[in-house]
């Protein structure tokens, strides 16, 4: 399904987009929202800081959901709840970053995005410390499209 931008806000996107390091990425998640097309630079960020509080919070439902259907495996289990915490805290650390936006506070809505970015990292080292478990490729795969969004957001160059 395509969208269709106004030439005004289809060159917005394009613009903003092309300074990010996932272009692509960013193009797609704006030209999927409405909203984008009567959004500056700042509205653009905030639909991004949505769609990966969508993704952190899916994820951290995820976790939870394989923990009552994984085997009897305590370790697992341990490990699994721990990642489900990490993608909420950074769901949490995503909908500060809104407040802090919608307040102006830059400094520490950027630092809101770079924590979300990053909680995903205690996910895979808790996968580390137990060298019997492999990490699911379907975490790796919402971990790296939570980054990639956070990545986006932080390279919109919004925080000024």
């Amino acid at each position: 399904m395509s969208v269709v931008c106004p030439r005004k806000s289809a060159g917005l996107i394009q613009t903003t987009c092309k300074t990010t390091k996932y272009a692509d990425l960013c193009v797609s998640i704006l030209h999927s929202d409405p909203t984008s097309l009567n959004s500056d630079t700042k509205g653009l960020a905030l639909i991004l800081i949505r769609v990966a509080t969508a993704n952190a919070t899916a994820t951290s439902t995820f976790l939870s959901s394989q923990l009552l259907t994984t085997t009897n495996d305590t370790t697992l289990k341990t490990v699994l709840k721990e990642c489900s915490h990490m993608y909420a805290f950074s769901g949490d650390a995503l909908r500060a970053s809104v407040q802090d936006f919608t307040s102006e506070s830059y400094d520490y809505a950027y630092m809101h995005v770079m924590a979300a970015a990053d909680y995903p990292n205690a996910c895979l080292n808790a996968f580390r410390r137990y060298p019997k478990l492999i990490y699911p490729q379907a975490i790796a795969s919402r971990e790296d499209e939570l980054k990639h969004i956070c990545d986006v957001v932080k390279d919109l160059g919004a925080f000024q």
